[in-house]
């Protein structure tokens, strides 16, 4: 007995038709998918989600930043006005706000729990070496966003936060005293401070934060996630080897065809 294939309704394809042609011509739909469904280890828990929340905050640091770059004048005569504007006067400012203040500390917790999993759960041993320097420059650059965010809202706490930040950098050796000057634009802070934190905040440390996220979600999809230490098979073992079975399989001699004599 034949069976008939069913036609996929005119809805279906409506749906298939964009997704095939962007498949057939970047593979990204591909990609996505094996992103989202690859294999991870059985023994996984929740403590391996901590990666996913703290992008997941980054996220909305983003949007809600954007949001708030809307309203935010970034000028000394403007800059507290423009931030009680958004607070008491624009659509949900407040919320937004909030979001965007309070989402900067959780971020920056969730980031060090996060290192602090993979730290004990030694993810950052062969072959994660470089990822793990990844995670610590995304650390960095985290902290950064958070110091000139600070200044931003240009008031009597932000500008002697400012101060006591910028002057401890200006004691560092070497470049100490060259990065102090190039944070304050000048001899104290003032305009050219608040215009250099303003554009290290919304343009240079979060696209430098984009790319690190990139080539880290890059090397965790291709050396998969590591298991917990209790794990009976931890994940990445059958890599670890792939090294000295290469070489195994250099120095061994090859194997003798059929018809070959001694």
């Amino acid at each position: 007995m034949s069976t008939r294939r069913r036609q996929p309704s005119r809805m279906q394809q409506a749906v298939d038709f964009p997704l095939d042609w962007l498949e057939e011509r970047s593979g990204l739909v591909g990609g996505v998918k094996y992103f989202l469904f690859r294999k991870v280890p059985a023994d996984t828990n929740w403590m391996q989600t901590l990666g996913s929340a703290t992008l997941t905050a980054f996220l909305v640091q983003t949007v809600t930043g954007v949001i708030l770059a809307m309203y935010y004048q970034p000028t000394p005569n403007d800059a507290y006005a423009s931030i009680v504007n958004i607070t008491d006067h624009v659509t949900l400012g407040w919320l937004v706000r909030g979001m965007h203040k309070w989402g900067a500390s959780v971020f920056i917790i969730l980031m060090f729990l996060h290192m602090g999993r993979v730290f004990l759960f030694g993810a950052y041993k062969y072959p994660r070496e470089l990822n793990w320097v990844l995670g610590v420059l995304l650390l960095v650059m985290g902290m950064a966003e958070g110091f000139t965010g600070y200044l931003l809202p240009w008031d009597q706490t932000a500008y002697w936060a400012s101060v006591v930040g910028i002057n401890l950098n200006g004691t560092a050796p070497f470049l100490g005293p060259w990065l102090a000057q190039f944070l304050r634009g000048g001899q104290d802070i003032g305009a050219e401070t608040l215009a250099r934190f303003y554009s290290l905040h919304m343009l240079v440390i979060p696209g430098a934060i984009f790319a690190l996220i990139g080539l880290h979600l890059y090397l965790v999809i291709r050396l998969g996630v590591t298991s917990p230490p209790w794990s009976k098979e931890a994940a990445g073992a059958d890599r670890a080897d792939e090294p000295s079975q290469l070489r195994e399989g250099l120095t061994r001699p090859a194997a003798r065809g059929a018809g070959e004599s001694e």
